[in-house]
Parts: C-alpha cells; structure tokens; sequence
C-alpha cells in the first residue's frame, strides 16, 4: 500500500512540475508581435506625442503605452540602428533603413515602450517607416 501511495506521489509531483516548466517557457519563449502587421491604435505627430508625455507621463501610458502608433516627423538625428524625431522621440529599428536622412519628413509604425524622464524622449520599438 505504501509503494502505490509513493508512486501516486511521485506521478502528481512530476505533473506539477511538468506543467510549471510547460507555462515558464511557453511565457518565457512567446513570440514577438509583429507590429509591421497590426492596425495602428493612434496616427500622432512626433511634437504632439511628446508634449502629451511631457504633460502627464501616466494619462499619456495609459493612451499609447505597448500600442502600435504611428509618428509622423522630421528625422534630427541618425544612431546606430534608432532614428530620432524632433528631438524628442527615440525610434529602435532592428535595421536601419536605407531610406533614412537627416532632415527627412517620414511616417514611423512601431510600440510604443514609455517615456525616459531623464533624457526627455518618449521610446518606441519593432519600429518600421511607412510608405
């Protein structure tokens, strides 16, 4: 009787653990959103959705915070792989487009990921110019 407790145990033990490594690497491992691909929630100009952050960070998050917007601009600067617009709204390209100049008017689809208070930016990621 005791070995048949044992192994009902052992099998509820290895179904626990089983499923809590299931859900850890199927949160952990999720693909990413392919935002190229999804309607954007809000089309804003670059001064605009800064002055909306610069006003109330939290009324702006809760707007625009892991959306997919649109941002329209002029490019001020050019880093790496990120394209700035009017100097406050920091956009992260996993390339960079050949398309990109400085001084440039262009359209940017990409999500919205917050505001950085210390340098004054607001951030976006996954980001792509529109056509």
């Amino acid at each position: 009787m005791k070995k048949r407790n044992l192994k009902i145990a052992a099998i509820v033990v290895l179904i626990i653990i089983g499923s809590l490594l299931y859900g850890y690497y199927g949160f952990l491992y999720k693909p990413l959103r392919d935002i190229s691909r999804e309607t954007s929630a809000f089309t804003v100009s670059a001064q605009n959705l800064a002055g909306e952050y610069e006003k109330n960070a939290v009324a702006a998050d809760s707007r625009y915070l892991n959306k997919a917007i649109e941002i329209n601009g002029n490019i001020t600067e050019i880093r790496d792989s990120l394209l700035i617009l009017d100097t406050k709204v920091v956009c992260g390209f996993d390339a960079l487009p050949t398309a990109a100049a400085v001084n440039k008017n262009v359209t940017i689809k990409g999500r919205c990921i917050g505001f950085d208070e210390l340098f004054g930016e607001v951030k976006l990621d996954q980001c792509t110019i529109k056509h």
